[in-house]
């Protein structure tokens, strides 16, 4: 891993402590980031499957992965230390299943100052652990592959994928 001075690292300030990135002097843009998370169901789990959902006693594991989801990016910042509060405009979570995966989309939009990456990513993360508690019962030979950014607008540099 290269050695990174503190100055590399927007969440350290001069003496190399952690700090909140100040961003009172940036503009608000519209900003928008979508986010991916991938879980392996095994045989199991799938073969619970009706339709596009798994039923259970607690209720549509898709649809309760959804609502976690949109729950957690709402609250990234109580859960990432050094993240900005923002005001959420839209926050859209959809779940396919794949093959053997459940592959999650966690699109969040704001009009702020800073991005809404570590939203999507949070919710994408967090819909993916809710499958994995709904579905544990049924086994535990599920695995959470692949959490990522898949692009990101506005603000200072566009990603994407």
């Amino acid at each position: 891993m290269p050695n990174e001075s503190s100055s590399d690292f927007t969440h350290l300030n001069e003496s190399g402590q952690p700090s909140m990135v100040d961003i009172s002097d940036k503009q608000d843009t519209y900003r928008i980031a979508v986010a991916e998370s991938r879980v392996y169901l095994p045989q199991p789990v799938r073969d619970q499957f009706q339709g596009q959902d798994i039923q259970t006693r607690k209720g549509g594991v898709f649809q309760t992965a959804i609502i976690a989801g949109i729950m957690a990016a709402k609250k990234t910042p109580e859960l990432i230390p050094l993240c900005h509060t923002l005001f959420l405009d839209g926050c859209d979570i959809q779940i396919q299943l794949e093959g053997e995966e459940a592959v999650i989309r966690c699109t969040v939009k704001t009009n702020g100052k800073t991005g809404v990456e570590m939203e999507a990513l949070t919710g994408a993360s967090i819909a993916a652990l809710t499958i994995y508690d709904m579905c544990k019962a049924l086994t535990q030979d599920m695995i959470i592959k692949a959490t990522k950014l898949i692009s990101k607008t506005g603000g200072k540099h566009d990603y994407s994928r």
